[in-house]
This record gives C-alpha cells, sequence and structure tokens, in this order.
C-alpha cells in the first residue's frame, strides 16, 4: 500500500490515516486508491468494533488536488471528457464502498475538510471535529458539483435547503455552525478528538456487533443513495466538458476570480 495512506489496527479499532501532510492531505489518484484498498483490508478484517479515519499534520484534506482534475487526460486518456461517467463512477465506488462498511465509520476532522475530503466525511457514519474545523463544499466555485455523493449525502444528513445553501455558494463553515446544521456529532478541542472517539467506540462495543451492522444497513437502506450517485454522475459529465470548468480550474491555478460564460 502507498505511504500516502497508513492504516493500524488496536485492538477491535481500525485507523485509517491520511498521509500527505506537505499537500494538506490533498488528494490525488493514488491517494484515492491507497484509500480504497485501505478499506477492503478494513472489510476483510474479523471482529472491528470501528473504523477510524484522520489526517496526518496540520489539517483533514484540503480536498482533491486540483492538479490531478487537470491531469485526467494523462490517466485516462487524451479523451478523458468522452468517459467522465466511467470517472465518476470509479471515484464513487470508493466512497460506496466506505460507507457500505458494515462497522461504524468515524472521521476526526480538524484545520479543513473541504471538497473530496469532506465527501468522504459524508460517507461515514459519524463526525466529530475540532473547534474551529473548516468544512465546504467549494465544487461550484471551480464550475463542478459534489460528484462523489456530496450533494446526495448531504442533502440527507442536512436537509435539501441547507443543501443547497452550502453547495450553491460553495462557502466554507465552522464546526460549530455544521454541528447545528446536523452535519457533525460532536465538536471538541482539538486535544479531546481522539479521546472523544475513544469513548464513543467503546460506548458503540457495549452493544451487539451484528445488530450494529444491520442498524447501519436499514437505516442506510432509507435513502435512495444508488439514485443521487446516478444523477451526480450525469450532471458532472456534463460541467467537465463546459468552458466554465476550464475556466474555473484555470482560475483556481492562477489564484485570480474565474469569468464565467455561462457555457
Amino acid at each position: 500500500m502507498s505511504d500516502l495512506i497508513l492504516t493500524h489496527q488496536h485492538d477491535t479499532v481500525f485507523e485509517i490515516v491520511l498521509n500527505r501532510p506537505e499537500k494538506r492531505n490533498a488528494i490525488n489518484m493514488e491517494m484515492f486508491r491507497a484509500f480504497d484498498t485501505a478499506v477492503a483490508t478494513a472489510n476483510r478484517t474479523p471482529g472491528l468494533r470501528a473504523v477510524l479515519i484522520r489526517g496526518e499534520g496540520k489539517v483533514f484534506s484540503a480536498g482533491i488536488d486540483v492538479s490531478a482534475l487537470l491531469g485526467l487526460a494523462q490517466t485516462y486518456g487524451p479523451h478523458w471528457q468522452t468517459r467522465m461517467r466511467a470517472i465518476t463512477d470509479e471515484f464513487q465506488g470508493i466512497l460506496t464502498r466506505l460507507e457500505r462498511l458494515e462497522v461504524p465509520t468515524i472521521a476526526l476532522l480538524h484545520g479543513y475538510c473541504l471538497g473530496l475530503s469532506m465527501e468522504l466525511a459524508l460517507a461515514c457514519d459519524m463526525r466529530i471535529a475540532a473547534a474551529g474545523t473548516k468544512l465546504g463544499l467549494p465544487e461550484t466555485l471551480l464550475g463542478i458539483i459534489p460528484d462523489v455523493g456530496g450533494t446526495t449525502r448531504l442533502a440527507r444528513l442536512a436537509g435539501v435547503a441547507r443543501a443547497k445553501e452550502l453547495i450553491f455558494t460553495g462557502r466554507h463553515i465552522d464546526a460549530a455552525q455544521a454541528e447545528q446544521w446536523g452535519l457533525l456529532n460532536y465538536v471538541v478541542s482539538a486535544e479531546e478528538l481522539e479521546t472523544k472517539a475513544a469513548k464513543l467506540v467503546e460506548e458503540i462495543s457495549q452493544a451487539a456487533p451484528l445488530a450494529v451492522g444491520m442498524a447501519k444497513r436499514v437505516i442506510d437502506g432509507l435513502a435512495d443513495v444508488d439514485r443521487g450517485l446516478m444523477l451526480e454522475g450525469w450532471a458532472q459529465s456534463q460541467l467537465f466538458s463546459s468552458e466554465d470548468f476550464m475556466e474555473g480550474a484555470q482560475a483556481f491555478m492562477m489564484k485570480r476570480p474565474p469569468q464565467w460564460k455561462g457555457k
């Protein structure tokens, strides 16, 4: 497994660590595929009661590495824009496999949790954040949408109106507001983050593991996530071919305001 993702097992707890601190844990394809491997390892590990996901360094993750977006041609070939449905399916599949782990998953957030990393956190069962953490889905500021489950799972978790507000504006919100909106289970000091997670895991471990796993499947089955992911993929396949996306990506890299054309 790539050293961009580290894994540790402590008794019945499996820990997955985003380990690219020099890039604020920005997620590139190598890192995301290594994350998928870590999830598969957790799925094969017997006796687990929880999976914890955290980021090394000053932030949980700044989201997708935008240079990876611009380098999709290197990964998927020169006609990558015609393959966006397949590309989106690959990205979505990784977080869907995370969501469908039968053991509870808990994201420990600090610093920043933006874009793809927030979509990762939304695919977890619970989220605990250090006070002051900034969260957001800024994809519309690049001319695209959150298409790795972010649109679907945010609406399920926070409600349609809150999801529209956060996605339409691309705004960052702090942990206190995210807790009020129902995006976070707990907000604690940075020093208490791992202690709070350990206490929550200990409490979950008092319940029967089969019952917890079945409860998770029933609760997750109440929402039509598969249809939402399909709609995300359809929309994104249109947007990646737009002039606005290329303008948004270039503006981001050049640190200037984008000039939208609406086409």
